[in-house]
């Protein structure tokens, strides 16, 4: 990690406002002050942030386990080799480190369960976290099912096993770190030098077992309001550098494709070409394909979008809402609608193609586009088309930036 990330900027939060007009998702726009922190970034950046996790579940541990939270505690790290000393910051509370150092939401891996398994009484539930952590076909599928598939975090995998009572310290040992969350910057520093943007959806869904999940980030930031009683709300964070850069030439074409909260790079790259505008240069077509459910609920910046297209600043607005009509229509029928166009702009003009959003479904599916249209339109078979696109990719044109 870099220094950065050990110390992280505290940037207080000046806006937080809902993005979505409707709908049962909650969308949040959140601006960072980061005046004064000598903090650089371009365009298509990420930014880290560190959450703490929530209170509800850091005392539902303790009540379980039976313990008073408030002990200080110092813990030494097993590992020899290791040279740090301690695993987190010592001496601490086992509430701290709850609270801000260990991942207490992530469904525990297989190697966790076995070394717990040892604490369960009930030996019914000792062989079935033994058989769990084995790597046997029946294994391996009851914990796909019975922790992957049920979204089960450490809480309820202590709440489901009532025989199971580890010792806090062993816990606190065996879970790992809590990681830092990276959200694309929807900003430009053009623009904003001192702010920095964030689009994201809160994070909330009942499993299998009928609890609620909540995202940690998300729910964390959600509750970061810019004035709590005359405080400010502070965001640790800090800046990694990304490779999805606008063309260094502004004059060459540029394709977004980024449904949902994948539009937040493009806000800033469009800022940014408004800019570049401004200056005098010579800017290329600027082309979005965005995709949401409804255009009356969750068209995500539909006001600035609009503003930007009227004012030329973008020369193609291109809305997909999946769920506005009987057939769903996504970013990739949108991109097959225009193939001319689309094919023009990069086979004959040099343009840039930028994809952001989920890498499981959307960033497959809009490949695949793009595989169709070359086949089409440059006379290509499959495997030239795979190659032509590939290529692109080689050359810096094609470019992602997806999540699963």
């Amino acid at each position: 990690m870099t220094d950065k990330g050990r110390n992280p900027f505290l940037a207080p939060v000046t806006v937080n406002r809902k993005l979505n007009k409707a709908g049962d998702r909650h969308l949040m726009h959140l601006e960072l002050d980061i005046t004064g922190s000598k903090i650089r970034y371009e365009s298509g950046d990420h930014v880290a942030v560190y959450p703490i996790n929530d209170s509800v579940i850091v005392n539902r541990i303790g009540e379980v386990l039976g313990v008073d939270l408030d002990t200080v505690i110092s813990l030494n790290n097993l590992d020899e080799e290791s040279n740090k000393k301690h695993p987190f910051p010592c001496p601490t509370t086992y509430r701290t480190a709850l609270t801000h150092y260990l991942d207490i939401t992530n469904p525990p891996r297989t190697n966790v369960l076995y070394e717990l398994a040892q604490y369960a009484t009930d030996p019914k539930e000792q062989e079935n976290m033994r058989k769990m952590a084995s790597s046997s076909p029946e294994g391996k599928a009851l914990y796909q099912s019975w922790v992957l598939d049920s979204c089960r975090n450490i809480l309820a995998i202590l709440e489901d096993f009532p025989s199971l009572r580890p010792p806090i310290d062993h816990l606190c040992e065996l879970l790992p770190r809590l990681q830092a969350r990276y959200y694309s910057i929807a900003s430009s520093s053009k623009v904003h030098p001192d702010s920095i943007h964030i689009c994201a959806v809160v994070v909330e869904y009942e499993t299998k077992t009928g609890r609620v999940n909540k995202g940690v980030a998300t729910n964390w930031l959600k509750s970061k309001m810019p004035t709590d009683n005359g405080h400010k709300a502070t965001v640790p964070m800090y800046i990694r550098k990304s490779q999805f850069r606008l063309p260094f030439k502004s004059s060459n074409p540029v394709i977004m494709i980024g449904p949902g909260t994948g539009i937040a790079p493009f806000m800033g790259f469009v800022q940014e070409r408004s800019w570049l505008k401004e200056q005098g240069k010579e800017v290329g077509e600027t082309v979005l394909y965005y995709g949401c459910r409804h255009k009356n609920e969750d068209f995500l910046y539909q006001e600035e979008l609009d503003e930007f297209e009227k004012t030329g600043v973008l020369t193609a607005l291109n809305v997909a809402f999946s769920r506005d009509q009987a057939d769903k229509v996504y970013v990739q029928h949108l991109l097959k609608k225009n193939k001319e166009a689309v094919w023009r702009l990069v086979h004959t003009d040099n343009a840039h193609i930028y994809i952001c959003g989920d890498a499981r479904n959307m960033a497959r599916d809009v490949q695949n586009a793009f595989y169709e249209i070359a086949e089409e339109l440059g006379g290509l078979s499959r495997a030239q088309a795979v190659d032509y696109i590939k290529k692109l990719m080689t050359k810096g044109r094609y470019s992602q930036d997806v999540w699963s």
